[in-house]
Formats: C-alpha cells, sequence, structure tokens
C-alpha cells in the first residue's frame, strides 16, 4: 500500500508541475513590430544629417533618437527575438543595434575627446567605423539571402549607403554624403513596408508580398 500510495502521489505532483507550466504564459508576438520603427526612426534622423538639414557642426542631432530610440529598441526586439526562439531575427536586431549604438558612441566620442584622437585623425576614424560595419553587413546580406527579397534588398541598400558616405567622408564630398543620405531614406523607406506588413498580420490581416528568397532551401 506505501508503494501504491507513493505512486499516487507522484502522479500528482506530477500533474501538479504540469498544471503549474501551463499557467504560465509562453512568450509569443512579433518582435518586429518594436524593431522596425526603431530602425526606421534612427534611419531618418540619420539621413536627414547626411543631406544637410542640420549643419555639420551639428552632427550630434540625430544622436538623441539614435540612442535612446532606436539602439534602445533594437535592443529589446533582439531580447524578444531571442526569448521566443527567432534566432535569426535576434542577430538581425542585434547587429543593428550595435551598429546605431556604436555610431553613437562615435560621434560623442570624437566631439568631445573620448578617444584622444586628434582631428587630422577623425576622418580616418571614421573611415575605420565605415569600414567595418561595411564587412559585418555585406556577411548579413549574404547569410540571410534566404529570407524574402524584401529583406536583402533592404540589407544591400544599407551597404550602398555605408559605401557612399565612406566615399564622401574620406573625400570630403558633401555631395556623395548626400547621395548617401537619400540611399538611407530609401532603405528607411522599405522598412516601413515591412512594418506595415508585420503589423497587418498583428491586427489579423495578411502580410504584404515581400519577393522569393534569392537562395532556396
Amino acid at each position: 500500500m506505501a508503494a501504491v500510495d507513493a505512486e499516487v502521489q507522484s502522479t500528482q505532483e506530477v500533474r501538479a508541475q504540469h498544471s503549474a507550466e501551463a499557467a504560465v504564459p509562453a512568450v509569443t508576438g512579433d518582435p518586429s513590430l518594436i524593431g522596425l520603427p526603431s530602425f526606421i526612426v534612427g534611419s531618418v534622423a540619420l539621413g536627414l544629417v547626411l543631406v544637410g538639414y542640420v549643419p555639420a557642426a551639428a552632427v550630434g542631432a540625430s544622436l538623441p533618437v539614435i540612442v535612446a530610440a532606436t539602439g534602445l529598441g533594437l535592443v529589446i526586439a533582439a531580447i524578444w527575438s531571442a526569448a521566443i526562439g527567432q534566432s535569426a531575427v535576434a542577430g538581425v536586431f542585434g547587429i543593428f543595434a550595435g551598429f546605431w549604438l556604436s555610431y553613437g558612441m562615435l560621434v560623442l566620442g570624437l566631439t568631445h575627446n573620448w578617444f584622444a584622437i586628434v582631428a587630422a585623425d577623425a576622418v580616418d576614424t571614421q573611415g575605420l567605423f565605415l569600414i567595418s560595419w561595411l564587412v559585418v553587413i555585406g556577411m548579413l546580406t549574404l547569410a540571410t539571402l534566404r529570407l524574402p527579397i524584401a529583406y536583402t534588398v533592404l540589407f544591400a541598400l544599407i551597404e550602398i549607403a555605408l559605401v557612399l558616405v565612406l566615399v564622401g567622408t574620406l573625400q570630403q564630398s558633401a555631395g556623395t554624403l548626400k547621395v548617401g543620405g537619400v540611399v538611407v531614406f530609401i532603405f528607411a523607406a522599405v522598412g516601413v513596408y515591412l512594418f506595415f506588413s508585420s503589423s497587418s498580420q498583428a491586427t489579423g490581416g495578411k502580410a504584404l508580398p515581400l519577393g522569393q528568397p534569392l537562395v532556396h532551401s
């Protein structure tokens, strides 16, 4: 009888454990509803700087948006994505969080002399930043070719914008920087399209057409 009672008690404990686990709601949802708007607002702010909406001396004008909204929002989206098992999405949001936060650090560091970089080396420092991120974004573009083509277009446009900003920075060409700013606005528009697709699904509608991936499994 003691053995039977022990088995019954064990069964009840297992059932109680399963009931407790079922009572805890699973983390779900779509992290892109935070990640994409965060990315878009930072892109618009950067684009406005590049096209000359603010004077060149006011390059830090975009930092409140880029650091407090874009950087923080993408970190939240990356954590959310990882929590629901979307590793690829978490990787993308995490990479772009790193880009925007490091951009903010670069501008703040150069304008406040945090890194003891003399004025003569400021251009090469910006070049180092841009080249480093060109490599990473290029890698990301190639690694995500299995995604719908809208994402490939987005990443490719970001790569093109980085190239233009790099050339404009090294050659100190305001015209090239403005073209880079225009490309930034274009990839921000692609981000808006992706957000509309996600928000349509979140509100009970259908996803917008995102195109077939360039590489099929």
